[in-house]
């Protein structure tokens, strides 16, 4: 009998090893559940630009192996990223001399240099000799995409703090939002379009052009570049010149206005201006877009008058 209960007891404790390997290895358990795969942090070498620079890269991926159930020990890195996503965490320095806002471009890469995501973000209101950090994140990305492994400021524009575009779905306190469009180019031909959006609680009126200041990068006026009332004397393509008219918004509705150009480059320096400061009407408060215009030699820009948006 002693004997039987040994054997017995031998049988039971090699059963337990082998259930307790068993989860361990590789298999699927009663979910399905994957293995959390604790995230990586490829070291990062990017001289940034113009006073933005990637710090630090996090990235997962998901594991392919299936694995039973089991408690796993998730970091709160781990949360923080789906699978396959990728967070680049950054810093903005201002070395200028006035607050700014910065809009920077930042793109994931994969490992042959090839682009698999770009995000955009905006950081406000960074003062002079002032450092600010923040994160950009990938995003959920498809199973088809490449791994990212690298990721680099592609961009950066900045304007001064208090004329800077209203954030998306945002109203300043005039009420009143003045935003670019992308923009459309065919042989040699530029159209960017304006937008006024009417966005506080009162009726807005206007009549004529938007008033507008060309800059340089450092914000100073650009001379030299002749601002055309219509756009016939540099194409017939962007439609009829029309006379201004009086323009009432009321709440929720919209004024659209055009600037019309050509990048022709003859004989003489190409003008390129990056900024433009943008006025709805006489007293209104400026608002700087960043148009990057490459006006070439032609030393005209045309410019449609606002008119009513249709809804």
């Amino acid at each position: 009998m002693r004997r039987a209960a040994s054997l017995l007891s031998a049988v039971g404790a090699t059963a337990l090893l082998l259930t307790s390997c068993g989860t361990e290895s590789a298999g699927v358990g009663a979910s399905g559940a994957r293995a959390s795969v604790p995230p990586s942090r490829p070291q990062v070498q990017d001289p940034g630009k113009d006073g933005v620079r990637i710090t630090s890269l996090t990235l997962t991926s998901p594991s392919p192996y299936p694995t039973p159930t089991r408690r796993v020990s998730v970091s709160a890195d781990s949360l923080a990223l789906d699978s396959g996503d990728a967070i680049a965490s950054f810093e903005v320095t201002n070395e200028g001399t006035q607050t700014l806002t910065y809009s920077v471009v930042i793109t994931f890469m994969s490992s042959d240099g090839g682009a698999v995501a770009s995000q955009t973000t905006t950081v406000r209101n960074v003062g002079p000799g002032k450092i600010v950090r923040g994160t950009v994140r990938t995003g959920h990305l498809p199973p088809s995409a490449p791994r990212v492994t690298r990721a680099k400021v592609l961009k950066v524009t900045k304007v001064p703090a208090n004329e800077a575009p209203a954030e998306p779905g945002a109203c300043p306190a005039s009420g009143i939002r003045v935003s670019a469009d992308n923009g459309d180019a065919a042989m040699g031909l530029r159209v960017v379009g304006l937008h006024l959006d009417n966005c506080g609680k009162r009726n807005y009126s206007i009549e004529g052009y938007p008033l507008l200041e060309l800059l340089d990068g450092n914000y100073k006026t650009v001379h030299g570049i002749k601002t055309l009332h219509g756009t016939s004397e540099i194409t017939t393509g962007a439609g009829p010149d029309q006379q201004p008219r009086p323009v009432t918004l009321r709440p929720g509705q919209s004024a659209a206005a055009a600037l019309v150009w050509r990048n022709t480059t003859e004989s003489g320096t190409p003008v390129n201006v990056p900024y433009v400061r943008v006025r709805a009407t006489t007293g209104a408060s400026p608002v700087t877009l960043t148009l990057n215009l490459d006006l070439g030699t032609t030393g005209r820009l045309g410019v449609k008058p606002w008119s009513k948006a249709e809804q």
